[in-house]
């Protein structure tokens, strides 16, 4: 009898436990009812679900890549299945940090306004040039030394920030200000723009495949107030005077975007011309070593180390942008807003300058933060129909490979090229698996699974040739990443007995694979 309804890496280490299996049949085991997580409180006690104990091997014979171990009791959650790692997670709100400082509203009034602005996009239309604004008002309260220590030391795992080099420390503590901040609401904001000289860094002059305009210099006052987030978003009509025309123009220009009474508060807009490439890249675990896929390490690499380039990709990005006439680089991560600064700082000392998107306020739970992605990429491949688009991630996110085969037939033609870090293949500390099926019927010269940087050297991606024949792809259109090099398909085709013996071997193979 076939065993369809264990979990898919349960079957993949089934085949350990044949040659020496009991042929005897057993009752199904009684299906345990998935506990509910409480909703708990976020203020300055808050503590995120210690995942890393109990480490997730995900998915059941259905395919269901973000279900729970319910079966087995564990705790484990969807996110960090989807690369969306738990201390990305239920940061507190704004509301929760004033109440458990115990600031009253003078005090908190009497804190500057600070604005976070991110590099935004303008698209080409029967009016003239228009410019997405986007970004978060907030206050950041003064918290001691000691205060940020304790909130700090909430996510590291096996360490401390006492234990850590000052340097490391000092970010951690940084990077905690930024998340414990009291977002304002019904805020108007207001940029003065002015022709951008430089931004990023790509061994083009300049940075970036984008030119400098010769005017453009203009006050820009936002339309609509902060929402209750603190959030702003809108495109928004700019006056053309010493910009060239979007209809007229194959250059992508540059502006400086500063934001009035915060000197913090500034950033690089890009004017993109309706056709052309525009490359969508994701940032952690293809551009910079994150290890998404290993909290302990992730945690370290995400609040406290030095943000770390990933091989050779900025050489990558640099050759991209030095060869590929007007390529708009954008930066799209699920990140969270309060977490951006280093993120962007990063991108724009390493690589070539290009518009920014990362997580909004009001995107805030499991399920908002799965569809985000999908949310961005529409938002972007709408406001550009006639531009096309390379898409560059890796394996370890659930809604990346939902979404990237998703965007071909969604939006027809504007698709040029996939490029997939197989991080399963390079890293041992990927455990998940990977779901190919969605690229089933897309063209397998328009994606590709890749191991290194190197692997993208000498594609004509201007043609759409996007396939480097010598790297071997294996896509089996199922789910794969599997212990032993099995996919979904390949460990059914193994299953033919059901006794206790194999049930248990799978079990305990698997306890020792997470520590539990």
């Amino acid at each position: 009898m076939l065993l369809t309804t264990l979990p898919t890496t349960l079957i993949a280490l089934l085949p350990l436990a044949t040659a020496t299996a009991f042929h005897r049949s057993i009752p199904r085991p009684r299906a345990i009812e998935q506990e509910q997580p409480l909703a708990t409180p976020s203020p300055v006690k808050w503590q995120p679900t210690e995942t890393y104990k109990k480490r997730g091997v995900i998915s059941d014979i259905s395919g269901d890549v973000n279900s729970i171990l319910g079966s087995l009791g564990s705790d484990i959650p969807s996110y960090v299945a989807s690369g969306v790692p738990n201390f990305f997670q239920n940061f507190p709100s704004g509301a929760s940090v004033q109440s458990s400082l115990g600031l009253n509203d003078s005090q908190v009034s009497a804190l500057p306004t600070q604005v976070l602005n991110i590099p935004g996009y303008g698209n080409w239309t029967d009016q003239g040039w228009s410019l997405r604004f986007h970004g978060n008002v907030f206050k950041q309260p003064n918290i001691t030394q000691d205060k940020l220590d304790d909130l700090a030391n909430v996510f590291l795992i096996g360490t401390s920030i006492q234990a850590l080099p000052p340097s490391q420390a000092s970010q951690a503590r940084n990077l905690t200000a930024e998340i414990f901040i009291i977002q304002q609401s019904n805020q108007n904001v207001t940029f003065n723009l002015s022709p951008a000289p430089t931004a990023g860094a790509s061994g083009e002059q300049g940075g970036g495949g984008a030119v400098t305009p010769s005017g453009g210099n203009q006050t820009i006052n936002f339309p609509d107030p902060t929402t209750s987030e603190g959030d702003f978003d809108a495109f928004v009509p700019i006056n053309g005077t010493g910009l060239e025309d979007g209809n007229s123009t194959s250059d992508i220009q540059r502006m400086n975007v500063y934001t009035e009474g915060d000197i913090n508060g500034n950033a690089t807009a890009y004017l993109v011309p309706p056709n052309g490439l525009t490359v969508i890249s994701d940032i952690d675990d293809i551009l910079r070593v994150t290890q998404i896929y290993e909290p302990a390490q992730g945690l370290l690499n995400s609040f406290a180390r030095p943000f770390v380039p990933w091989m050779n990709m900025p050489e990558i990005y640099a050759n991209w942008s030095r060869s590929i006439p007007n390529f708009h680089f954008h930066y799209l991560t699920t990140t969270p807003e309060q977490v951006t600064r280093n993120y962007m700082d990063f991108i724009y000392k390493t690589y070539p300058g290009g518009s920014f998107d990362d997580r909004p306020l009001n995107f805030s739970d499991v399920n908002a933060t799965l569809s985000i992605r999908k949310f961005l990429l529409n938002k972007i491949f709408e406001t550009y129909p006639h531009r096309k688009f390379v898409l560059v991630a890796d394996t370890s996110n659930s809604d990346v490979m939902r979404d990237y085969p998703s965007m071909v037939t969604d939006f027809p033609g504007q698709v040029q090229c996939i490029f997939l870090r197989n991080t399963s293949n390079t890293d041992p500390g990927d455990r998940f698996p990977y779901d190919t099926s969605g690229f089933k019927g897309v063209n397998p010269d328009q994606y590709m699974f890749f191991v290194v940087p190197d692997d993208l050297t000498n594609l004509d991606i201007v043609n759409g040739h996007c396939l480097n024949s010598t790297i071997k792809q294996n896509v089996t259109f199922s789910e794969q990443g599997l212990p032993f090099g099995l996919s979904k398909k390949s460990a059914g085709s193994h299953l033919t007995a059901s006794n206790v013996w194999i049930f248990a071997a799978a079990l305990g193979a698997m306890g020792w694979a997470l520590g539990l």
